[in-house]
């Protein structure tokens, strides 16, 4: 076995080369038949153009455009006014003159498609997934990857049958310290973890409310019909439409939009792809504006081999909309220290020290400071410039022209995701500890399936 010492002049020197590199090219049966050519133009369709598109995926897709020879030829969105603000601000910044379509069946009939990069409401991702798969698109599906595990099982199901390549939004996959973070809990040099604390606060009344659109917006300007899918058919409403994230079933809120992207960490560094268990607790305590969904929650969740309750650790997540103290945090604990993503730091920090093992006959476990790569993740609500998502959307563009399905957030870790921010959503909505039926695929909420 190699000194700690030895591992960590390797981190250092190594890591940030390796970051994006996917390992190995799966190719099915059904995928051989998408291979592009290695010097052929890739041609984007884009379903929905939303603030996230145009903030940060359009950037880190113009990054590497003319480089790996992609451009975009058409839109599809649902809304009129987003239709032609697309074509106007696609025109703009990448010079692409593209084409405008009122839905999807309207892209997928088009003969010049050969990817997507889906950005529309959290409910929909899966689901859009599912038509580009059917399609035989390749796909970049912003997270969260889907709000509900039959919404999700569905979309994994028609991915690996399709053999899409398919990369899950979760950029932190893509980042140079994520991956030393990564590499080192793995090589066993951290120790077992025993506890990670996440944390994602803000102090903004405004997160997610459109109120200037919902006022503007009219129901002949979109196809409600379309845009519900398989949620309930109720009456128009633009808050709905517009301010979906502050509403259930449409969105989890918090879980599907801030959790996703720090419980991935825990699944991706331990290998572990879901929860024991989890309880949530929070409410609406002061953004009191007809939202349904928590502007405070904190879910607790346990983690560990299902076939040993010995070992484990425990997920502490919190979040608030009311207070910004604490800002975003991700820390995870061993014996011996602590590793700190906001700082990029591993330190002895809590770590067993010699007069407390001696107590006990046992010998101090203090872990050797180290920095990672010096690289965050953007937590403002405008993300334009993220490196992470520009270096998370390269990658994916890679995979595409190699028909590798390996890409650094795959289906499957979308689906993991899923499952944990599920469970986190059930338990603050029934008030139960929930736990996963893997057999079933569903939640279980005491000995029921949870359903919206």
């Amino acid at each position: 076995m190699e000194n700690r010492r030895e591992f960590l002049k390797k981190m250092s020197t190594g890591t940030a080369a390796m970051f994006l590199g996917g390992s190995g090219i799966g190719l099915s049966a059904k995928s051989y038949r998408q291979v592009v050519g290695a010097n052929d133009r890739i041609r984007v369709g884009i379903v929905g153009f939303s603030d996230r598109f145009r903030s940060s995926l359009l950037p880190g897709f113009t990054n590497y455009a003319k480089e790996l020879n992609f451009e975009m030829v058409a839109l599809s969105d649902l809304w009129n006014r987003r239709r032609d603000e697309g074509k106007a601000y696609i025109k703009e910044k990448a010079g692409w003159d593209i084409a405008l379509c009122r839905n999807n069946d309207e892209l997928y009939e088009r003969k010049d498609i050969d990817a997507v990069i889906i950005s529309t409401a959290d409910f929909q991702h899966a689901l859009h997934l599912v038509e580009a798969a059917k399609a035989g698109k390749h796909a970049y599906c912003e997270k969260p990857f889907a709000e509900t595990l039959d919404d999700a099982n569905e979309a994994l199901k028609a991915c690996k049958a399709a053999g899409i390549v398919v990369q899950i939004g979760s950029q932190r996959r893509s980042g140079a310290n994520y991956h030393a973070a990564h590499d080192y809990i793995r090589s066993g040099k951290f120790g077992d973890i025993v506890m990670a604390e996440m944390t994602w606060n803000v102090n903004q009344p405004g997160r997610w409310r459109r109120p200037d659109l919902c006022a503007s917006i009219k129901e002949s300007d979109v196809d409600w019909k379309r845009f519900l899918m398989n949620r309930p058919a109720v009456p128009w409403d633009p808050r709905k439409y517009l301010e979906y994230r502050l509403f259930w079933p449409y969105s989890s809120g918090i879980p599907g939009q801030w959790m996703c992207h720090q419980i991935d960490t825990v699944h991706w560094f331990t290998g572990l792809p879901y929860p024991r268990s989890v309880v949530s607790n929070g409410g609406i305590y002061l953004w009191k504006d007809g939202r349904s969904n928590a502007d405070t929650l904190t879910s607790v969740f346990d983690y560990g081999p299902l076939d040993d309750s010995s070992k484990g650790f425990q997920v502490v997540y919190s979040s608030r909309f009311t207070n910004s103290a604490g800002g975003t945090k991700e820390l995870y604990y061993s014996n011996g220290g602590m590793l700190n993503l906001d700082t990029n730091e591993i330190t002895s920090a809590g770590g067993l020290r010699e007069r407390e093992a001696a107590a006990m006959d046992l010998k101090a476990n203090l872990l050797e400071a180290y920095t990672l790569p010096k690289q965050t993740a953007a937590t403002d609500a405008n993300m334009g410039g993220d490196p992470l998502t520009s270096q998370h959307m390269k990658n994916w563009m890679e995979c595409v022209k190699a028909n590798n399905i390996k890409t650094n957030c795959p289906v499957e870790a979308g689906h993991s995701h899923t499952v944990a921010c599920a469970m986190a959503n059930a338990a603050f909505r029934t008030g139960l500890r929930v736990t996963y039926d893997s057999a079933k695929q569903q939640i279980m909420a005491g000995d029921r399936i949870f359903k919206y």
